[in-house]
């Protein structure tokens, strides 16, 4: 999330350089590479980069495509074979074994719903969207259709250029079967000419609601800034939570344990920590979070202290279902030191909302990254 952040911020400066780009977007991978579907690269015309497609391997020769794509102002589909033994044609040894297919287009910005300003809609608030992206592997050597459309809300921004009424009705098909569907989908379509349809969800990044603003939380609030996930700081003492020590907050909330809840913001990506060292802010807090039904909430300390907690809640008469609460939270990764608590606490936070189990990568049979359905 925080690349495709990065990607808007690249391009608003080109334009106030007047300088032309492109967009390179993995579309498709077949086997195993070192970026999935939906990884993008802005490329400008004097070859400053801005994200990535790869390890590093691809983004040299994707540069030069790019450049072409600027100068000719037509967009192209470029394939990647790294099943065959002898990669060094990319220049180097790439290290996997998968067919990379990647779109890349020039942004027109004269154009009012190119692939970037769709982007910036898409991540203009919290909303879950789809980002639509149409290919030719049949027609591989052709200008390509590209990144037209963009679904949030029941309504469709940007547009098919040919209006072609076949595609449009693929893509509404298909959106009202996968409506609720929160992984990407790549399908060819053979009554369209066999063309190939990305439909990308774009979900709003994570977003912490951080309980405590100790010295502890420093590292954590650095690395979820880091991650480009969303922070929310909230304390009881003012002199603690501050812009000052916690810059990468907004908002910042300052208020005793019973009016807090009534102040914060919440979705399906909102996960809580509780890190104040405050039993009683705790145990006054808890049973407020406990009803937004968060996917995750993290209780610092040893687990009598969640055991205490879920006690009181108990005696309250309060039923609790523990299956999201993480307590003490964090993976075991024999963590010493709020820098590498904070690296266990966020490590889980992603293991539980990808859905995801604990196991080493080199225990995992296949390609590291699942296939696009």
């Amino acid at each position: 999330m925080k690349e495709f952040q990065q990607i808007i911020e690249a391009y608003s400066k080109s334009l106030t350089r007047n300088q032309q780009t492109a967009l390179a977007t993995v579309v498709k991978v077949d086997g195993s590479a070192y970026r999935r579907p939906g990884a993008r690269m802005l490329v400008t015309e004097d070859g400053e980069l801005t994200g990535a497609i790869s390890g590093g391997c691809l983004e040299g020769d994707a540069l030069r495509k790019a450049q072409s794509v600027i100068f000719q102002q037509k967009s192209m589909l470029v394939t990647y074979d790294t099943t065959d033994e002898d990669d060094q044609k990319f220049g180097v040894g790439l290290g996997c074994n998968g067919i990379i297919q990647v779109l890349i287009e020039p942004i027109k910005a004269d154009e009012k719903n190119n692939p970037i300003e769709l982007l910036k809609m898409a991540l203009s608030d919290r909303e879950s969207s789809l980002l639509i992206t149409f290919f030719s592997l049949k027609h591989s050597r052709s200008e390509q259709i590209g990144t037209r459309l963009l679904f949030r809300n029941g309504n469709y921004f940007g547009g098919l250029q040919d209006d072609s009424l076949k595609l449009k009705h693929i893509v509404d098909r298909e959106i009202c079967a996968t409506l609720d569907l929160e992984t990407n989908l790549i399908k060819s379509y053979p009554e369209a000419d066999d063309i190939f349809v990305f439909f990308e969800r774009i979900k709003a990044p994570v977003h912490v609601l951080l309980f405590g603003a100790g010295n502890d939380t420093l590292p954590l609030a650095r690395l979820v800034y880091l991650l480009g996930w969303e922070l929310t700081l909230i304390d009881g003492r003012k002199n603690y939570a501050t812009p000052e020590r916690f810059p990468q907050a907004s908002p910042i909330i300052v208020a005793p344990a019973n009016e807090v809840l009534d102040k914060i913001k919440h979705d399906s990506n909102t996960v809580a920590l509780l890190m104040t060292h405050n039993f009683e802010y705790e145990a006054e807090v808890l049973p407020g979070l406990l009803k937004l039904q968060l996917p995750y909430i993290g209780i610092l300390g040893p687990k009598k202290k969640t055991l205490k907690l879920l006690e009181r809640l108990a005696s309250q008469g309060v039923r609790v279902d523990t299956s999201n609460i993480f307590g003490p939270m964090g993976l075991d990764l024999g963590a010493e030191g709020s820098e590498e608590i904070a690296l266990a606490v966020a490590s889980e936070i992603k293991t539980v909302l990808s859905k995801k189990s604990i196991m080493h990568l080199r225990d995992k049979t296949g390609p590291i990254h699942e296939e696009e359905r």
